[in-house]
């Protein structure tokens, strides 16, 4: 039996979706399983060993349009699926899998266009997104019998990049910050992550600075005057995934890194602005994570999945003091 498994989402949706891989490898042990992701996020999978196959889909890039979407199920077509499960609701996903032909599709109910698929499953609306993405399983084993625990695997040595290989320290106490985010809200002001990181460096601890290409100038102005590793926008994910598994710690705000340090179970400190670790998106069994965040504030939280402006204009979820959280660090630490 040949499955093929959908998560198109965000890098941090893809890493709490991990669990559904050894569920689907309980219900069927001999089954081929392949995932369809973002070309992005295949490194986050590609070193499973659960997985047979690991297909990019580049639903913002060149297949976005009709023509790449027709073009891509005529290619899944040929990969002779028997059942498909998707994790990701769009009209692109629903359309995509019917055009596909596979002969069972699985989708949520509240999937976009959800008619197009073979069964719709309800899905848990409440808890952690952890439970909610294996309530597609639901029907096949009891809640109680899966194994929950998120999966990621780093990439041998020698497979890091040039700049990784020459820049990550081989010793010493690391500490990794990641200011970004997809969404303004969601972040922590910049001169709060430089305080912090001065404090620890004064200490002896390394600093390095992680984050995407458009994470490189909040990371420049956390480094300027200072002697940080500053990675940004230079490293690629797979090797974030080795240098966070070698991390003492990890300072983030509500988003990837902090769900990729939830898989490593390294000590975390993750500053919540906007959202709220109520809605599903919170450290995930890792007894030694800390959230940090303004709990008098009544306009937290604001949004579910944070936004680029502040609705009353105060950013005032955005000033966590400083001192609260190299508090939370000194005591992990």
């Amino acid at each position: 039996m040949k499955i093929l498994l959908v998560q198109l989402s965000f890098l941090g949706d893809t890493i709490l979706s991990t669990p559904v891989l050894s569920g689907l490898k309980k219900i069927y042990p001999k089954a081929n399983l392949t995932v369809m992701t973002t070309p992005l996020a295949t490194a986050l999978l590609e070193n499973d060993p659960l997985i047979d196959d690991v297909i990019s889909f580049d639903k913002r890039g060149n297949e976005k349009s009709l023509s790449g979407v027709v073009k891509k199920a005529k290619k899944l077509k040929t990969e002779g699926f028997d059942l498909v499960y998707s994790l990701h609701r769009s009209y692109r996903t629903s359309i995509l899998l019917f055009l596909a032909r596979i002969p069972i599709r699985i989708g949520f109910q509240d999937a976009k266009l959800s008619f197009l698929y073979t069964k719709q499953q309800r899905k848990k609306l409440k808890g952690h997104a952890v439970i909610r993405n294996l309530s597609l399983l639901f029907d096949e084993l009891p809640e109680t019998d899966f194994d929950k625990n998120l999966r990621l695997f780093e990439p041998a040595h020698e497979n890091l990049s040039a700049t990784a290989k020459k820049e990550f320290p081989i010793a010493g106490d690391i500490i990794v910050i990641a200011p970004g985010s997809t969404w303004k809200t969601k972040q922590w002001h910049w001169q709060g992550y430089s305080a912090v990181a001065r404090h620890f460096a004064q200490s002896g601890k390394k600093i390095i600075l992680i984050g995407g290409p458009d994470d490189k100038k909040v990371c420049e102005k956390i480094n300027n005057q200072n002697n940080f590793i500053d990675c940004s926008g230079r490293i690629s994910l797979s090797d974030t995934l080795y240098l966070m598994k070698r991390s003492r710690l990890v300072i983030c705000n509500d988003s990837m890194a902090l769900h990729m340090a939830s898989a490593f179970k390294i000590p975390t400190v993750t500053i919540f602005c906007a959202t709220s670790p109520a809605f599903g998106f919170g450290p995930w069994q890792n007894p030694k994570a800390t959230v940090v965040q303004d709990d008098t504030l009544e306009c937290k939280p604001c949004r579910r999945h944070g936004s680029n402006l502040c609705p009353n204009g105060t950013e005032a979820c955005m000033k966590v003091p400083a001192e609260k959280v190299i508090a939370a660090c000194t005591e992990l630490l």
